[in-house]
């Protein structure tokens, strides 16, 4: 068990993978309490990230969500229930 939040895990992850040159994740779960998807705790199910990436060059917008959904994916497996992306 680690002792990094969801955030900061998802956020290693996205540095580690997509090499960006600006990354902000934000827990934004406590804002969707009772909305589908969520746990109870206010924490761990509905994430913001900011990106930009090189990766991303020359891409259009749906593949450059893919390269975020892709590196998440075992996230997301684990009960992240929606990834807002937001490509800088």
């Amino acid at each position: 068990m680690t002792d990094l939040s969801l955030a900061q895990q998802m956020h290693q992850t996205l540095a580690q993978r997509l090499v960006p040159t600006s990354l902000e994740v934000l827990d934004e779960s406590a804002a969707h309490a009772g909305h589908a998807g969520a746990n109870g705790t206010g924490f761990g199910t509905h994430f913001r990230v900011r990106i930009s990436s090189p990766l991303f060059t020359g891409k259009p917008r749906v593949a450059q969500h893919r390269l975020v959904y892709d590196s998440l994916q075992e996230f997301i497996d684990q009960g992240v229930h929606a990834l807002a992306i937001e490509v800088l």
